[in-house]
């Protein structure tokens, strides 16, 4: 009964999606909430609103005159609600509310919600991919909303990619964690690494590896949702800042082990998410290297950041977080990262689950504990390591000092 006295206005667009917005309603009451459904008349539709009238005990309110509230609904409903979830989100629906139109009654409440707005889109992965979707959905988190997806999958048409909404269970769980840790972290300065370093072979040529950047970005951008001042030091990605965080660009692991060291003893708590390169080649041709015969590589050791920070750390920051990326003996390994960087605690997960994707599956390994955790969205995994970084800070004495050994292997 996690969402025991919450009131939440489920709000349907138009979309094949709308089924699952059934699943959606039954799953938010069952943790305890009070629900109230508002459709648009195009997702009428697709399911019936007696379907919700049965579930919620109220009528789900299709246009602005509903008969069985006695003032203005829209405004009613958005004073009532302490958070309005619309799902699906269409392209349609999230261009008008970017606009600021209010002639339907699921738009009208978004306008009146004094509450959180969270958008669960669901379109064609072309519509989810266009520039004028791409421009509406910044411009609404920069107005506060928190998107929720879409994640890849199977559409409705049978093809495969970006814009399938996520599943109720999912969302639920996002809605519970915003409205249970709102402001948690308040006052704290949050400093992230993510995404992956280029090590450069020539002018057109590097190392690198696939990581996308998304689970920085998640915790970066759930940080800020929950009331901390963020700092994201980032290697070459293709995602939306989020609204309200500093972004300090850079290339190279060298660029990013300077970034963090000069940065690190002003921040509360240091997330190291990034995928750093181990090695960079030891000599960058100035010239793009012309086909030919075999290429031998020489290789040379980049900065070890995590164990540099965890060597020079005094006060600041209080907590230290690393992540261990694996492809066998995962929990052994994380553990003996955490003693040989004296991080607090090590986010541990397998290569082939974790880079690129939408989901992840992780360890939690602290000093004194091991925490396996399901697969999970990873802005809902962003919520669990920021819920320990939360207890770290808090609780002093679960974050035992340890020096770091400088000359341990990666």
């Amino acid at each position: 009964m996690s969402l025991q006295g919450k009131r939440i206005v489920v709000g349907l667009g138009g979309g094949i999606a709308a089924f699952k917005a059934v699943q959606l309603v039954r799953e938010l009451m069952r943790r305890g909430a009070e629900v109230r459904v508002v459709m648009t008349e195009a997702a009428t539709h697709f399911v019936g609103p007696i379907t919700f009238a049965g579930l919620t005990g109220k009528p789900a309110v299709t246009n602005l005159w509903a008969e069985n509230y006695a003032g203005e609904v829209h405004v009613e409903l958005g004073e009532w609600a302490d958070a309005v979830v619309i799902a699906p989100a269409t392209m349609n629906l999230m261009a008008r509310a970017t606009s600021g139109q209010a002639n339907d009654v699921v738009l009208a409440t978004l306008a009146c919600a004094r509450g959180d707005v969270f958008f669960a889109p669901s379109m064609h992965h072309r519509m989810w991919a266009h520039p004028a979707t791409q421009s509406n959905i910044r411009t609404l988190t920069d107005r506060g909303a928190v998107v929720l997806g879409p994640v890849t999958g199977a559409l409705a048409n049978g093809e495969i990619g970006e814009g399938r909404m996520m599943e109720p269970d999912d969302i639920a769980d996002e809605v519970e964690s915003h409205l249970a840790h709102a402001d948690d972290l308040s006052g704290s300065r949050v400093l992230i690494t993510a995404g992956p370093t280029h090590e450069d072979l020539d002018p057109v040529r590097f190392l690198g590896n696939r990581s996308s950047g998304r689970m920085g970005y998640a915790i970066a951008s759930q940080a800020l949702r929950r009331g901390a001042e963020v700092t994201i030091v980032s290697g070459p990605v293709h995602l939306p800042v989020p609204s309200g965080a500093e972004v300090v660009r850079v290339r190279s692991a060298q660029e990013m082990h300077a970034a963090v060291m000069s940065r690190f003893d002003r921040c509360d708590v240091l997330i190291m998410a990034a995928a750093v390169a181990d090695y960079r080649p030891e000599q960058r041709e100035a010239q793009k290297i012309k086909k030919g015969g075999s290429l031998k590589l020489e290789l040379v050791r980049n900065p070890d950041i995590l164990a540099d920070v965890g060597a020079k750390r005094s006060q600041r920051p209080s907590v230290l977080v690393g992540f261990a990326l694996e492809t066998e003996n995962l929990e052994q390994a994380a553990r003996d990262k955490l003693e040989r960087k004296a991080a607090d605690l090590i986010v541990a997960n397998e290569a082939s689950a974790a880079l690129g994707g939408d989901t992840n599956r992780a360890t939690l390994v602290e000093a004194a504990s091991t925490t396996p955790l399901p697969e999970m969205t990873k802005r809902a995994l962003a919520n669990q390591i920021l819920d320990r970084v939360r207890t770290l800070l808090t609780n002093p004495s679960q974050r035992p000092r340890r020096e770091a050994k400088q000359e341990a292997p990666n």
